[in-house]
């Protein structure tokens, strides 16, 4: 630990390296499909390093497992889906800029999981009734209800809601997580493109946060640089057993545990 702290610039305690290996490991396997693990230890970083430090000790670390994802899984990218939300996730991230001093975090938390537990509750009770449609053998194409794919108004608004909540949450605190699996498990895309897809719109949104983070905020310096590459290993450990895991759920299976972590996810915003 002596030689860490040396060659990173910091005094860190044993507690503090242990919050960070787990952390690091999260972020491995957030990257590569069991999304919503950084959430759990979010908290315990905000408390090892505080709460503007630890978003820059993170970045660069979410960075690099970005590109580790993006490099397994770039076969896998839905591009288009990924261009309709980047507009509003860039708009997102602008108005975080300006409203970042005025908004307390623990307020935008709250409102973060209540948007999200809204969202999973509706796309549960969407499964529902797709599960009684087929059961009765009937279509989707005979449904009478109304739905986004009949309106485009709805389906545009909901890519503003979710791109625009996305780009804000990241930029804030790196919790817009919970909030692309709700959006993306609505599209209802196959296992591996869901993974592929949010791996490329966080590749692009997270190197867009960078000069932000570095120039504007200066929470990002030479030292917690070399600090986040002692944790290059863990992040590989993590990418590596994200990607067995999503290889070996079924698809089905798959998409009910995104859902119920990113119940999770939201409940732990709350606190």
């Amino acid at each position: 630990m002596l030689f860490l702290n040396e060659w990173a610039g910091y005094n860190l305690e044993f507690w503090q390296w242990a919050v960070f290996c787990f952390y690091a490991i999260s972020v491995g396997l957030t990257k590569t499909g069991i999304f919503g693990s950084t959430l759990f230890m979010i908290p315990l970083m905000a408390i090892a390093f505080g709460a503007r430090e630890s978003t820059g000790i993170a970045l660069p670390m979410l960075c690099f497992a970005d590109l580790l994802a993006i490099l397994y899984y770039r076969r896998s990218v839905d591009l288009k889906c990924v261009m309709r939300l980047l507009p509003w996730a860039l708009l997102g991230i602008i108005v975080a800029l300006f409203v970042d001093h005025l908004v307390p975090i623990r307020a935008f938390r709250f409102l973060i999981g209540i948007s999200v537990l809204g969202s999973v509750i509706v796309m549960l009770w969407n499964e529902i009734q797709a599960i009684r449609a087929k059961s009765k053998a009937i279509k989707a194409e005979n449904d009478n209800s109304i739905s986004e794919r009949d309106i485009p108004f709805l389906r545009v608004l909901k890519q503003a809601v979710f791109g625009i909540l996305g780009g804000f949450s990241t930029m804030i605190g790196n919790t817009a997580g919970p909030i692309m699996s709700v959006y993306l498990l609505s599209m209802r895309l196959p296992k591996l493109n869901f993974v592929g897809t949010t791996a490329s719109f966080f590749l692009i949104v997270n190197y867009l946060k960078l000069p932000v983070q570095i120039f504007v905020w200066d929470n990002i310096t030479f030292n917690s640089l070399k600090l986040g590459s002692t944790m290059i290993p863990f992040i590989g450990v993590g990418a590596a057993l994200g990607i067995i895991l999503v290889r070996r759920i079924p698809e089905k299976l798959y998409r009910y545990l995104i859902l119920i972590l990113t119940t999770i996810s939201a409940i732990i915003l709350f606190l």
